[in-house]
Formats: C-alpha cells, sequence, structure tokens
C-alpha cells in the first residue's frame, strides 16, 4: 500500500511539473518571438481573442490603465526599427495551474538600447487549446 501512495505522489509531482514546463515554454516562445520582432512567432501562442493591458505607473499623473488591441500589438512588434536593441529579461516564474487554466507572474526589466528603461510584473492567463497551451488575457505594470 505504501508503495502505491509514493508512487501516486512522485506521478503526482512529475505530471505538475511537466505541465509548469509546458506553460513556461508557451511564455518563452512569446518573448523569443517579441525580441525577434516576429508577430507570427508570437501568434503561434496566443489566442484569437487575447486581451492586452498595461497599467502605467506615475506618481505625478497618476496610474493609468491600457488597452492594445491583439491588431495593434502585432503591428507594432512587426514595425519597431530595425536598428532598435531591445530586451525584457524575465527575473523567475511563478505558475500555477488548475485543470485547462493557468496563470503565470513574471517580473522583468525592460531594456532599451542596453539601459533599464523600466521594470515591472508580467501576468499571463493561458487556456490549454486542445493539446497546447494559448496566452488569452497579458497585463503588466510599468514603472521607471
Amino acid at each position: 500500500m505504501k508503495i502505491y501512495f509514493i508512487s501516486f505522489c512522485l506521478f503526482f509531482v512529475l505530471t505538475t511539473q511537466a505541465q509548469k514546463q509546458e506553460v513556461q515554454k508557451c511564455i518563452e516562445i512569446f518573448f523569443e518571438g517579441f525580441h525577434q520582432k516576429d508577430s507570427a512567432k508570437i501568434k503561434l501562442v496566443c489566442s484569437d481573442k487575447i486581451i492586452l493591458q498595461s497599467i502605467i505607473e506615475n506618481s505625478v499623473k497618476g496610474n493609468k490603465l491600457s488597452t492594445e488591441s491583439a491588431a495593434e500589438f502585432y503591428k507594432s512588434i512587426a514595425s519597431i526599427p530595425s536598428n532598435t536593441k531591445f530586451i525584457e529579461k524575465i527575473l523567475s516564474y511563478n505558475i500555477q495551474i488548475d485543470g485547462s487554466m493557468a496563470h503565470v507572474w513574471a517580473p522583468y526589466e525592460f531594456y532599451l538600447n542596453d539601459k533599464l528603461s523600466h521594470s515591472g510584473v508580467n501576468t499571463f492567463t493561458l487556456f490549454k487549446e486542445k493539446d497546447s497551451w494559448k496566452i488569452i488575457y497579458l497585463i503588466d505594470t510599468r514603472r521607471k
């Protein structure tokens, strides 16, 4: 009986870890496409109905919530000038999964031409569609 319990626990841990790796890989593909300015690659891991929002923190003007359509987002990625150097460094991943829904909390630092531009947190909500995870919601905070 003890061996069955240990086997079940081991199976559960391995399954959970494998799902977390799938979710993290989805986010990593998103950022690979972002850094390569490849909106087609980003679309591979995003739902057609993705919601994109940002909270811009400003102590003088107050905080602002902005919403961007998927079409605007993809167009802005594709139109980044080739001489613009940028990288968004993900500092860590906190992944939670319940069935076909996952949530990822990912603090980041954004560098533009090798200088820290801003930092904050990305939060992604994902939906497991058939056999693959798709990003359905992305909101981030941005502060100088």
